[in-house]
């Protein structure tokens, strides 16, 4: 990819989570049997008319606040026309030519996709715009199934700046627009559930050149891994098409993960086809600065800020911030732990992004189904770090912990787990390991100095787990120095 430089836009679609729909009062919710949650409104039947979500509209403005959007005081809907079989009216209402929201932008950087640190940098966001969602087509191998529960569901339509030049920052951005939405409390963004679908853009262009190029579009993207493939393997192919002296047709993809590679589905539309007019039946929607002001007031912190904070208040490396952060539910976890032990911070962020995480993705289970509650685990970082236990017996008694639910202090006391650090009693220990273990001392002597970590493992067994690591190596190295 010397020759040439990737760029790469981004519109995602993210459900609104609110009671009902955009328009009309059927439930907005996942999951029932197909076709029980729809009206006459959403089935789009002759006569209807539809009546604005207050609620929507409300965190629409959220979602633009907190990607630093202007938010207009004047916006109003529009028909988009076309036809697909979900597509139940044969048009969509939505924004056109004045959205909600425009002029945003979202900060990336921290750790990337591939593990390794990401360059700081500000994506631009062109606009941001409400919409009702079609229904749902699953396709089987001799028909297809139209479930309607899902039309008239409320979305928001995020178009990005083509400001993104790799899968990873493609990837990043994906992440942190996911992380302000749920924190904003606008979705949960399930991507599993439909709740976020994006669609990447993609060109290439010679570096220096200032003109874009021919631009690809791969269609309903549905998870960020998926996105980060499809955009690496389509600058491949066309860096290949170029390099042959093939012109990049314009044209509309999809991606097959099993493949592994973009397939032709359509040419591309142009705003002409969808004959676009204000939407009839809807009045604009107007706000004034004194509404706008008090929405602004109840924003809640941004991930990054949150980052931020973490990495400076409580000592956490960025990676850990991150990890922390990564979820809405993560950070209120370690936000009340936090609380709980504010002196073991630190040691509370090791526990959760080591054996909690660990242990939900091996079990299935979400933190809202775990039994550690956010003040055990301060109270098992804090005997750790009052040497009370040690690290390998802290994970010992965070399995049962996270078995039985009980808290760490009677986990120790009832298989008295208090670590050793009396140094008569170490004292005992290393001269048994020593005199048991005369090769292993003779290495050592002879400058093979990585064979303490035997030594120290035959005392830790001794001991039962229960001696102090630490001084346990110093207590074998003056032993076998004869100092």
């Amino acid at each position: 990819m010397a020759n040439y430089e990737a760029v790469i836009g981004i519109e995602t679609h993210v459900q609104i989570r609110t009671a009902s729909k955009m328009f009309c009062s059927c439930p907005n919710s996942y999951g029932a049997a197909p076709n029980t949650q729809t009206c006459p409104v959403c089935m789009g039947m002759p006569g209807v008319l539809p009546v604005l979500n207050k609620e929507a509209v409300r965190k629409a403005v959220v979602a633009g606040l907190m990607c630093s959007c202007e938010i207009a005081r004047f916006s109003k809907f529009d028909r988009k026309s076309y036809f697909y079989p979900d597509l139940v009216k044969g048009y969509q209402i939505t924004q056109y030519d004045l959205p909600i929201c425009k002029n945003g932008k979202i900060h990336i950087g921290g750790i990337g996709f591939s593990g390794e640190p990401l360059a700081e940098k500000t994506i631009g966001m062109t606009r941001m715009h409400l919409e009702e969602d079609p229904g749902k087509s699953t396709h089987y191998s001799n028909c297809t199934g139209l479930d309607f529960n899902r039309s008239g569901v409320p979305l928001i339509e995020i178009v990005s700046e083509p400001d993104m030049r790799s899968a990873d920052e493609a990837y990043a951005y994906l992440c942190a627009l996911k992380e302000i939405m749920q924190y904003a409390d606008v979705s949960d963004c399930d991507m599993e559930k439909g709740q976020m679908r994006c669609d990447v853009n993609i060109s290439l262009r010679p570096r220096g050149q200032k003109e874009f190029g021919t631009k690809v579009e791969i269609k309903n993207l549905n998870s960020f891994r998926a996105a980060h493939r499809a955009i690496q393997y389509e600058i491949k192919r066309q860096i290949i098409e170029l390099e042959n002296g093939n012109a990049i047709e314009q044209d509309t993809r999809g991606w097959n993960d099993e493949l592994g590679e973009t397939l032709v589905q359509r040419t591309k539309e142009n705003a002409n086809d969808y004959r676009y007019f204000p939407e009839p039946d809807l009045l604009p929607v107007q706000f004034t600065d004194a509404e706008i002001d008090a929405i602004q007031a109840s924003l809640p912190e941004l991930p990054a800020a949150k980052r931020a904070r973490y990495v400076a208040d409580f000592g956490l490396t960025p990676y850990d911030a991150q990890v922390l952060t990564s979820e809405r539910t993560y950070a209120e976890y370690f936000e009340n732990a936090a609380k709980a032990a504010p002196e073991a911070a630190k040691n509370t962020a090791n526990l959760f992004t080591s054996e909690l995480l660990r242990s939900l993705g091996e079990t299935s289970q979400t933190l809202a189904e775990c039994k550690v509650k956010p003040a055990h685990l301060a109270a098992l970082a804090k005997l750790v770090q009052a040497a009370t236990i040690n690290s390998k017996t802290a994970k010992n008694v965070f399995a049962e912990m996270f078995e039985t639910g009980k808290d760490p202090d009677t986990i120790v006391k009832e298989k008295n787990l208090v670590q050793v650090s009396d140094e008569g009693a170490i004292l005992a220990l290393v001269k048994q390991v020593i005199e048991q273990n005369p090769a292993q001392v003779e290495q050592y002597r002879n400058g093979k100095t990585a064979v303490i970590q035997f030594l120290v493992g035959q005392l830790m067994k001794l001991s039962r787990g229960k001696a102090n690591p630490k001084l346990a190596i110093s207590m074998i190295q003056k032993e076998i120095n004869g100092n």
